[in-house]
Formats: structure tokens, C-alpha cells, sequence
């Protein structure tokens, strides 16, 4: 299977499965997005390949809800999906961190204005191939050891030599994804900084293939990408200092899971707002957020999240005159 069928085969699974909670919660198509009229026309969307599983699932439902709109979700990553954003070619970037100064001036500068929508949560997920019995729980130190700019370890017995002599092939995120500013911040003190002597790519799924079929590969990426590939890896537990936690719904919401737990984002222009389409797409993915959250394998938002969810919707809704 390559991986354009893969993604095309995970997101109707994750579209029926989100279709069936939406239906037991009382969701209906017969009202168009959110409630109101139906309408029509095209939502662009690009940026964090995290975010995109999310975003497709409530793309795909909200088109089934509007068969005359036409939602697109690109996967160009966090920083690539912001300057395509703030260049005013997309209406809604997904991010897997919050908009930088620089990026919100490179925004400025072209006179986009935007919201930030806050739309579920994730644990960064370290994932090792499923005959590697050794390092099922790393500390932060050894994963800085193995990821810090400069590095030369290459082999397993290098990062403990209790481990055994296999070498040691890494998978990640490239430069213009968010997953790659997070990780490298929490795991290595600087954002950006890391080794560049590893496969990096702005498909998770290609993490997922390289790391499947290599022994001692070692690779990150979002927690939905883990619950997905479960049956092909799986996931390193982590010790930020307080002992060994998997990532988990439970873990990421209860912030246990440290430092790799995080905010996932949509931002929303304001041109974009004054599309009926987008303000309704918008309007959808935060009101039947729960659900398509759950549904896509997400980590959902606490109650607190819930309550600025909501007083972003309401937001949203007066900055569009609506």
C-alpha cells in the first residue's frame, strides 16, 4: 500500500468512525455546518502533517454536511503551512505549535490578520520497532545524548552499555515542522537544534515504514500516527524525571507525560472569516470537536480547554459579524 492510499484509507475509517459518534451524539447533516443554511465554495487548508488526520476527518464530515464546499488539507508542515498562510494562499493553517514572533510579523507585514483556535491536544510519541526489547523507556538525557547537534552515536551500546550492539538508524520530523521546533526544544534546550545526520520528512508515515522495518530504528512523531501504526511499533516510555510514562490520553491531559505533552492549533484568517464556507468550517470543527477528536484518535481538550473553546468560538463569531 503506498502511502497516499494509506492516508486515503485512514481518513474514511477515521470519517465513518467520527460519522457514527457524531450520529449516537445527536449530529445531524440535514442542517448544513454547525447549524444555519448550507454553503458552498472552497476551505484551504495546509501546515502540520500532525494536524492533518484531524483536520481532513473534520474536513471530509463537513463536506458531507456541504456537498457543494471543497475542503483541501495539505501537508506542508507547521512553518511551511505559515508562510503559505501569511502570504494569504490558505484560509486556515494546522499547526503543532504556537505561530512564532517572526512568522505573526511575516503576517503583519502582508496585512493577514488571524485567530488562534486551540483544537485538541497531543504526547509527542518516541517510537521503536517492535523487536526492540531494550529501550522501552528512555530518559530525557539519553534521548538528548542520541538527538543533540554534533551527536555520533550510532549504535545502541552507545547510548547504555547494557544495550546490545545494533546500530542505531533515526526517523523525524524535518525543519519545517512543528513537531521538529517542539522536539528539539523539549528534548535538546533550543528549538532547532539537532543533528541533521537522520531521515527527516514532513510524512509521518514514512517514520512509520522506516522504523517498521529496521530493527534498531528509532523515530517521533504525533500520538495519532502511534495509535494508527500500532500493530507496526511502538512507543517508548519516558523518564523527564519523576520515572518511566507512556504516552496517553490520560498522561497528556494530566501533564505526567513530560516534556513531550502539547496544544495542537488551527489558525483562521480573517479574510477567510468573511467566507461563509470558512466561518461555517471553522464554526464546525470547534463545535463538534469532542467528537471528531475522539473519533480521529486525538488527545481531547480538558474542560478548561473546553471553556476557551468555546469563548473562541463566540470570538470567532463576533470578529465575523456573525
Amino acid at each position: 500500500m503506498t502511502i497516499r492510499q494509506f492516508k486515503r484509507a485512514r481518513a474514511a475509517a477515521v470519517v465513518m468512525a467520527a460519522g457514527l459518534t457524531l450520529a449516537a451524539c445527536g449530529g445531524s447533516g440535514d442542517d448544513g455546518a454547525a447549524g444555519g443554511e448550507a454553503v458552498s465554495g472552497p476551505v484551504v487548508i495546509d501546515g502540520s502533517s500532525t494536524v492533518e488526520p484531524l483536520s481532513s476527518a473534520a474536513a471530509e464530515l463537513f463536506m458531507s454536511e456541504n456537498p457543494d464546499t471543497n475542503v483541501t488539507v495539505g501537508t506542508s508542515g507547521t512553518g511551511g503551512g505559515f508562510k503559505k498562510f501569511c502570504a494569504g494562499e490558505t484560509d486556515i493553517s494546522d499547526a503543532s505549535r504556537p505561530i512564532k514572533d517572526s512568522e505573526k510579523a511575516e503576517c503583519a507585514s502582508k496585512n493577514i490578520a488571524f485567530s488562534e483556535l486551540l483544537v485538541a491536544n497531543d504526547a509527542l510519541s518516541v517510537v521503536i520497532n517492535k523487536d526492540n526489547t531494550w529501550a522501552e523507556c528512555l530518559t530525557v538525557e539519553q534521548l538528548k545524548k542520541i538527538w543533540a547537534p554534533g551527536s555520533t552515536v550510532k549504535n545502541w551500546n552507545e547510548v547504555d552499555p547494557s544495550f546490545p550492539n545494533e546500530p542505531l538508524q533515526l526517523f523525524g520530523a524535518g525543519s519545517d515542522s512543528g513537531t521538529f521546533d517542539y522536539f528539539t526544544e523539549a528534548i535538546n534546550g533550543k528549538e532547532g537544534d539537532s543533528r541533521t545526520d537522520y531521515n527527516p520528512t514532513e510524512d509521518d508515515n514514512v517514520t512509520v515504514q522506516g522504523v517498521s522495518a529496521t530493527k534498531g530504528a528509532l523515530g517521533y512523531f504525533g500520538f495519532s500516527y502511534l495509535e494508527a501504526n500500532a500493530d507496526k511499533i511502538k512507543a517508548v516510555k519516558v523518564d523527564g524525571g519523576n520515572g518511566c510514562v507512556a504516552p496517553s490520553v490520560q498522561t497528556a491531559q494530566d501533564g505526567t507525560y513530560k516534556p513531550l505533552s502539547r496544544p495542537l492549533f488551527i489558525y483562521v484568517s480573517d479574510a477567510g472569516l468573511k467566507k461563509p464556507q470558512v466561518l461555517k468550517f471553522a464554526e464546525f470543527y470547534l463545535e463538534k470537536n469532542t467528537e471528531i477528536v475522539e473519533a480521529a484518535k486525538f488527545i481531547p481538550l480538558t474542560q478548561a480547554q473546553v471553556t476557551t473553546a468555546q469563548t473562541e468560538l463566540q470570538a470567532l463569531k463576533t470578529k465575523a459579524g456573525a
